[in-house]
C-alpha cells in the first residue's frame, strides 16, 4: 500500500466516523486537493477509490486536467476565480466552490459549453470580511444566490467558506450551515455546503458540513 493510498484510506474512516458521530444518514464527499501535486498523485488517489480532486491554479490545473482525461474524475476549481480565467474553468471543470459575484457568474454561464451539462456552483462566503480572501459578504448572499438560479448554464448547489486561520472555525461553521438552511427554507434548491479541510473538517462535519477539502492529510505537505 503506498502512502497517499494509505493516507486516504484514513481520511474515509475519519470522515465516516465524524458522520456517524454527527448522526447523519447522507454521505461527506471528500474533495482530495491535488494543487501542486503531479497527474501521478492524481492518478493513485483514483487508483485507490478517490473521485473528487480539488484544483486552485488554473495553469497547474488545466495540463493535469487534460493530461488525466481518460479518468473518471470529477474536478472542482476551489481558487480565487479571475475574469480572464473564466472560460478554462467553464470548460474543464464540473463544479466551482468560488464563485463570489455575479460579473463571474455571468461569465462561466456565457463561457459553459453548451454540449456540457450545466456547471456546479458554490457561493464562497467571506463571512470575517478578510481583505486577503475571496467571498461575497453575509448580507450579499442571497441576492447572488437569485442571479446564479437564473442562469441556465450555471446549478447552484450551496456555500462554501474558510473561516479565518487563527479563529475556531467552529462558530463560522455554524453560522454557514444557518444560512444554508434558511436559503433552502426560501426555496433556493441546495444540497451541498463544503467546509472543513485537513485541520478541522471533523468540526466541519459535526456542524453541518457534507463536502470537505482535503489536501495536506492525503498528499502530504505541499512543497
Amino acid at each position: 500500500m503506498t502512502e497517499i493510498t494509505e493516507h486516504l484510506r484514513e481520511i474515509v474512516e475519519r470522515v465516516a466516523r465524524a458522520t456517524r458521530l454527527a448522526e447523519r444518514t447522507t454521505n461527506v464527499r471528500i474533495v482530495a486537493v491535488s494543487k501542486q501535486k503531479t497527474r501521478d498523485d492524481v492518478a493513485e488517489a483514483f487508483r485507490a477509490g478517490q473521485r473528487d480532486f480539488g484544483e486552485s491554479y488554473v495553469q497547474e490545473a488545466v495540463p493535469k486536467i487534460d493530461a488525466l482525461r481518460d479518468l473518471d474524475i470529477d474536478w472542482h476549481f476551489i481558487g480565487a476565480l479571475q475574469t480572464n480565467k473564466t472560460r478554462l474553468v467553464a470548460e474543464k471543470f464540473r463544479w466551482v466552490h468560488t464563485v463570489d459575484r455575479a460579473k463571474i457568474a455571468a461569465r462561466l454561464n456565457e463561457q459553459r459549453p453548451h454540449f456540457a451539462e450545466p456547471l456546479n456552483v458554490l457561493i464562497q462566503v467571506n463571512q470575517a470580511r478578510e481583505t486577503q480572501k475571496s467571498g461575497a459578504a453575509v448580507e450579499d448572499v442571497r441576492a447572488l444566490a437569485r442571479e446564479i438560479a437564473a442562469l441556465p448554464r450555471l446549478k447552484l448547489r450551496g456555500l462554501m467558506t474558510i473561516p479565518p486561520a487563527a479563529a475556531d472555525p467552529t462558530p463560522y461553521f455554524r453560522e454557514l450551515a444557518s444560512l444554508h438552511a434558511q436559503l433552502r427554507r426560501e426555496g433556493f434548491e441546495l444540497d451541498t455546503l463544503s467546509m472543513g479541510m485537513s485541520a478541522d473538517f471533523e468540526r466541519a462535519i459535526a456542524a453541518g458540513s457534507n463536502c470537505v477539502r482535503i489536501g495536506t492529510a492525503i498528499f502530504g505537505p505541499r512543497v
